[in-house]
């Protein structure tokens, strides 16, 4: 076997893993690739035989590229878009698909870069903060500081209970009538600072910072008529309801205000409430065909 072809089978055995760290971390498959890519190149350079411990060896380089792209986005406020193909396996990508989820990946995207692969690396990949602290060039215990800062935020965004919905709702309530009145510095004032919006065909932000999405969230004040309070992935949210049939709505993330605004376009995913009293109990609707759906649709 050639030493080229000896390095691709190496490779290989670890790339399931690799992926699935650099998904998770970067939530769009085709940065995944990329990085994969990089870590392939740095393999293809080094001298295999001299490496210990291959897969953490390759671990490392994937996740030193992931942050490497992480702060890039942040520095440009460019966020690509998701760029699954048609075919991917998924299945191994997502190595423990119930431990992230999309409203995970939401969440995800309020965290700095750091924290971000911190928590991924140890809560998701079980790797250990000594492992992982090179990688964010910090020491063990700042690194034990990341993720439990980013473990809190991720806790926050857990279906919400019937005292945290209420103030989800009176945020979500103050930030429907400040779209309605067109008033700027009312949504200045509910948005964290570093507030994301995004598209729910997207998996990565569209948007940061309260004033560019309080800018753009005034041009929601046309289907302000058209919004009801509704549940949004057991949060707090608003449906936009036209001729009785829910055509959209926002979803919402409140911690430290509104960290997380994001546009729904599948109505499958909103729940309207029964009643006031039943502001737990979600009953999906069905897309109205009427042709209709842009006249609320933000």
């Amino acid at each position: 076997m050639t030493e080229s072809n000896r390095l691709v089978e190496l490779f290989e055995q670890h790339r399931g893993r690799l992926r699935a760290v650099a998904y998770r971390i970067l939530g769009s498959s085709a940065e995944a690739d990329d990085a994969l890519q990089e870590a392939w190149l740095r393999l293809s350079a080094a001298r295999s035989g001299e490496i210990d411990n291959l897969g953490g060896w390759l671990t490392t380089v994937v996740a030193h590229e992931c942050l490497r792209m992480l702060r890039s986005r942040r520095r440009r406020a460019e966020q690509p878009l998701s760029e699954t193909a048609a075919g991917d396996d998924l299945d191994e990508v997502v190595l423990t698909a119930d431990a992230v989820g999309r409203a995970l990946m939401i969440v995800l995207d309020t965290l700095t870069p750091a924290e971000r692969v911190a928590f991924v690396l140890h809560d998701v990949f079980e790797m250990s903060f000594d492992e992982i602290a090179p990688i964010v060039d910090r020491t063990s215990a700042a690194t034990r500081q990341l993720a439990s800062r980013a473990r809190r935020r991720v806790r926050a965004a857990a279906p919400a209970k019937r005292t945290d919905l209420a103030r989800q709702q009176a945020a979500v309530d103050a930030f429907l009538v400040a779209v309605s009145e067109g008033d700027l510095d009312a949504l200045l004032g509910i948005l964290h600072p570093d507030v994301v919006l995004r598209d729910d065909r997207s998996a990565a932000p569209q948007m940061r910072g309260a004033q560019a999405v309080a800018a753009y969230a005034a041009g929601f004040r046309r289907g302000a008529p058209f919004a009801r309070p509704a549940l949004v992935c057991g949060r707090a949210g608003l449906a936009l309801i036209r001729h009785g049939h829910v055509i959209g709505g926002l979803g919402f993330v409140v911690d430290d205000g509104i960290v997380v605004v994001e546009v729904i376009s599948n109505p499958a995913e909103i729940g309207v409430p029964d009643s006031p009293g039943k502001s737990e109990q979600c009953r999906p609707r069905e897309r109205s065909v009427d042709g209709s759906q842009s006249d609320g649709t933000p």
